[in-house]
């Protein structure tokens, strides 16, 4: 009986047929998991948090992407750091992972004592001719975007980073979102590849069978539709709908709020797209209503009537509304699980009980999010069974998960496999 050798990474990345999704083991394969930490969260720009994640000097939180944890932090100075989680003596972790407040950072093997900008400052029983400059915690290169961290764990990070920063610094100007406070969070652990719950974001050809609360504020049609099994009444609709979105996006940027697409998806290593979007009924904000959730408007907001300010990249998506934003971010765990994690920011000033409902704030994203988990694990058990074959995505609905799809097969190549 022959042996049945898995195929190697190459191989995959060659079977791929455009138009269609990954072949089975691109999104099962712990070998495959192994090369899509290095490459796209080691050595591309990835979203980790946010600025108002650590408001107040002492303040830091650790965020672990496959071996490599991160503290993020904010120092005496009120700058934001980041710094790897690994003691310079003997390699120990210095914090532990989630939220803490600290006025050093101090390795609880040996002591080892770091001030806040990661630099040694107590090595006991080292001798006197020791040199403590050397040793100071490694910094990681990150950016702040609008008060989104993003970083790079390569020495050479993408330089076209810079075109989301100019798109977004402007865009999230308004929100303020480095002096924004999160008012909750969920981390949700979903059955399935990284990818997968990247497509599943990146497409509403199942929002409507899936996700009646967002449906409510969500236009579906925003993500493409087959014009031809429209039926008239229908297809006026969606005609009036983008003539709306003509309207309204020449209005938003004619009051000094830029609007329309922008996008890098494809011969890029820094994946995003941002575009204003229009938000349906109420059209004030992504609440099972579609009115404002918080009576006090995020930042410097005096209107609810913008819209939401829509951005993704390769492991994040972000709705940014007058009165709250969304926050997810994306890190894989495993092959079959990945961390998803979600923030709804509020104004640093605004009051739970009192400016905002909680529960009005949450739930349709909430129920979205746990929506999409029960979905990705779905789509996983599939692409684990021997049935599975790669399936053609929707010329009108799915044109984005092909161009993800090209782009991570171009990615991978650019990086050796």
């Amino acid at each position: 009986m022959l042996n049945k050798l898995p195929s190697s990474i190459s191989a995959l990345l060659d079977a791929r047929a455009n138009g269609h999704s990954l072949p089975a083991g691109l999104y099962v394969r712990e070998d495959v998991f192994e090369a899509d930490i290095d490459v796209f969260f080691h050595n591309h720009w990835i979203c980790v948090g946010l600025d108002c994640d650590v408001p107040e000097p002492g303040d830091a939180t650790v965020i672990d992407i496959g071996k490599t944890s991160l503290i993020l932090l904010r120092d005496d100075d009120g700058e934001i750091r980041v710094l790897h989680n690994v003691c310079r003596h003997r390699g120990s972790r210095l914090l532990d992972p989630g939220k803490t407040i600290v006025s050093k950072l101090v390795c609880p093997y040996h002591t080892w004592t770091y001030e806040l900008t990661g630099e040694l400052s107590y090595a006991p029983h080292m001798g006197k001719d020791f040199d403590k400059e050397c040793r100071s915690l490694k910094p990681v290169t990150f950016k702040s975007i609008g008060g989104l961290i993003y970083v790079c764990l390569s020495d050479n990070p993408p330089e076209d980073i810079a075109i989301l920063e100019q798109a977004m610094t402007e865009r999230l100007a308004p929100y303020d979102i480095r002096n924004a406070k999160v008012a909750f969070q969920t981390d949700v652990i979903e059955d399935g590849n990284w990818k997968l719950t990247m497509e599943n974001n990146r497409e509403c050809y199942h929002c409507s069978a899936n996700h009646p609360e967002l449906c409510v504020s969500f236009v579906d049609l925003d993500f493409g539709f087959d014009p031809e099994t429209l039926n008239p009444e229908d297809r006026e609709q969606a005609e009036e709908h983008f003539r709306l979105y003509e309207e309204r996006t020449k209005a938003w940027e004619s009051d000094g709020f830029p609007s329309a697409a922008v996008e890098q998806l494809a011969d890029c290593a820094t994946n995003f797209r941002t575009q204003r979007l229009i938000i349906a009924g109420a059209g004030e904000s992504q609440t099972h209503d579609a009115t404002a959730a918080s009576s006090k408007l995020l930042g410097h907001m005096t209107r609810k009537d913008l819209g939401d300010m829509h951005l993704w990249g390769h492991n994040s998506w972000n709705h940014f509304m007058g009165d709250h934003a969304v926050v997810a971010t994306v890190i894989p765990l495993s092959a079959g699980k990945t961390l998803v994690r979600t923030k709804w920011l509020v104004h640093k000033d605004a009051v739970e009980g009192v400016d905002y409902d909680l529960d009005k704030l949450t739930d349709v994203w909430v129920a979205t999010t746990d929506q999409d988990a029960d979905l990705v694990a779905r789509s996983h058990a599939g692409t684990l069974d021997p049935a599975y074959q790669p399936g053609p995505y929707s010329r009108f609905s799915e044109t984005n998960l092909d161009k993800f799809a090209s782009w991570y097969i171009d990615r991978m190549r650019a990086h050796g496999y």
